[in-house]
């Protein structure tokens, strides 16, 4: 996804942010935190690209609704925050 294009589809409305915002980083997404517990936690060595891809689709698939939902909703004060700096850095 380009991130200078509209995105951040919540509650109804579009929300164009700015080209970089380090708010909002992927890399800062629930999502992406517990899976990386996840794989160090593993302390394996995967053979294969494709060993590592089928370890973490069962991941994803193992995972519950709620947590998928828990870290989305994270993102919303988030999100608030950085519209509402127009676009400033704000702390965690």
């Amino acid at each position: 996804m380009d991130s200078k294009s509209p995105a951040g589809v919540q509650l109804g409305g579009v929300y164009n942010y700015p080209p970089y915002s380090p708010d909002l980083a992927p890399s800062d997404f629930h999502l992406f935190l517990h899976l990386k517990k996840f794989l160090s936690s593993e302390r394996q060595h995967f053979e294969n690209d494709r060993e590592v891809e089928m370890v973490v689709t069962q991941w994803f698939q193992s995972q519950v609704a709620d947590f998928y939902d828990t870290g989305i909703q994270k993102l919303v004060p988030r999100y608030d925050k950085c519209l509402s700096s127009g676009g400033d850095y704000v702390e965690k």
